[in-house]
């Protein structure tokens, strides 16, 4: 086979793997977001702080608890940190 033909055919399997890498990324950046959104929507204080994104993003890895518990420990209320830890993994 000739340089070129592999040359071409590596770079279109290399397009298409980094395309579907960026295809799948936005959606977990929108779970987080969501999260998010709930604890600012039910505590109507504005932007949430460091902490919470980082407990959504826990609850986005399907560990419901910690995410619970890092909302709590944030000053979110437990109803709020649970549904909120609900969605995240959606």
């Amino acid at each position: 086979m000739r340089a070129s033909i592999r040359c071409a055919g590596v770079l279109t399997a290399l397009t298409l793997t980094l395309g579907g890498a960026a295809l799948t990324a936005p959606a977990a950046h929108a779970d987080i977001t969501d999260c998010v959104n709930q604890v600012e929507h039910e505590t109507r204080g504005g932007e949430a702080p460091d902490s919470v994104r980082m407990a959504c993003y826990v609850g986005l890895t399907g560990n419901h608890d910690q995410c619970v518990s890092g909302l709590t420990d944030a000053g979110v209320t437990g109803t709020t940190a649970a549904s909120a830890c609900r969605v995240a993994p959606r």
